[in-house]
Parts: structure tokens; sequence; C-alpha cells
């Protein structure tokens, strides 16, 4: 279903590149309840919460807390939460960036299912686990729905279970 619905769009955001364009599996009621069953089923009972990177991992996160009977957390950019936060700086390709979130959002010892559209170089994740783990929570496991194979994002998340549901 997932490659059925993806849309592949050529030479975007630049010449080269093949963006893999999920919004059409989001928006189809049956793919995206198929999604988030197959991305939560493995860790069942596992966590206590599902943590989103945004953008499009809030969606994700916030329909598989809901199916699942619990709470979601939001990963964001800098100074987008109004509280006081935590923060991981991390390293991309060609310069840096940072995650944040809310301190009080999760006591510690807490479990969390992070969650996120595509898995590529693996570094947004890395740092999302990073960041729960400076706030004393457990990762649960890390989820995806599409994994780009040729990036090796997956070796970013060693000592993580993850969980994809398509590769490419």
């Amino acid at each position: 279903m997932i490659n059925r619905l993806c849309a592949v769009v050529e030479d975007y955001p630049k010449p080269g590149i093949t963006f893999r364009d999920l919004t059409p599996v989001f928006a189809d009621g049956a793919a995206l309840r198929a999604m988030v069953d197959s991305l939560i089923e493995p860790f069942a009972g596992g966590f206590d919460a599902v943590a989103g990177t945004e953008a499009r991992g809030f969606l994700l996160a916030a329909a598989a807390a809901y199916a699942a009977g619990v709470g979601v957390i939001t990963v964001r950019k800098p100074d987008k939460l109004p509280r006081r936060v935590h923060t991981e700086h991390y390293d991309l390709e060609y310069g840096s960036a940072s995650l944040q979130m809310h301190t009080d959002d999760l006591k510690p010892g807490s479990r969390v299912l992070v969650l996120d559209d595509v898995l590529a170089t693996g570094g947004t994740l890395a740092a999302t686990t990073r960041l729960l783990a400076s706030a004393g929570v457990r990762v649960a496991g890390v989820g995806v729905v599409l994994e780009l194979n040729g990036l090796r994002g997956r070796s970013a998340l060693a000592g993580h279970r993850v969980r994809s549901l398509a590769r490419v």
C-alpha cells in the first residue's frame, strides 16, 4: 500500500534527488490506519508515550498515541516550545541543527516509542533518541514508514529496535 500510494518526485528539492512524498499515504484513511497499526504492533504494551519528530512525525505520533491510548510528545526545532526545554545539538552534512522537547512532558523512566516518516541518514532520529535519553527517558523503539537503504541510517540507531514498513 505504501509503495502504491507514495508519490515519487524527481529532482526535488534539487536536481539529482528522488523525493518520496508520503502525504498521499497519510491522506488515505485505510492506509493511515494500516501504517499506524503496523508501526506500533511490535512495540505493543512496551511504551508509555509516543514521540514524533518535526514535522511529519507529529502526524504519525498523534495517530499512534491515540490508537494505543497513550500520550504524545513533540520533538521540535528550536524556539517552537514555550516552556523550559531539553536541547540536543547534532551535525548535518553541511552544518548543524538542534531539537528540543519540554523538560516536564515525561517522567524520568518513561518508555517512549519514537516515530517519523523517513529514515535517511539517521541523524535526526539519533538526535531524538539522545534527547530523550538526556531527559531520563527510555526509548522503547523507533518506527518509520520508509527507510532509504542506501543512506545507512539504521547504523546511526545502533542499540535501538527499529521498525520500518517499506525500504527503497
